[in-house]
């Protein structure tokens, strides 16, 4: 794989996690114990960490990289194996 595909998918990994990582972590107003600002969704954040949030991101981003490069170079999963249709498992026969 060269480098640069490496990389770009390291990208799509790290903005993949970012929907995985934002949900965690989060403190409402009323949560943190602060008043609740008008006009403001009662479900928004009280504050939001992004160097916390960022950190978090490469840390679940790089740990699904590994697995899926070294899935790349060991062949645990390939594509034969997830293959459904020589099992006819998502065909229909129409007749």
């Amino acid at each position: 794989m060269n480098w640069t595909s490496a990389l770009a998918i390291y990208i799509l990994f790290w903005a993949f996690s970012v929907f995985l990582v934002l949900p965690f972590g989060v403190r409402t107003s009323e949560e943190a114990g602060q008043d609740h600002v008008p006009g403001q969704a009662e479900s928004a954040p009280h504050e939001f960490a992004a160097a916390r949030t960022a950190i978090r991101v490469t840390i679940v981003a790089t740990v699904l990289f590994v697995l899926f490069y070294a899935n790349y170079l060991f062949g645990w999963i390939t594509p034969d194996m997830v293959d459904m249709t020589k099992y006819g498992i998502g065909t229909s026969t129409v007749d």
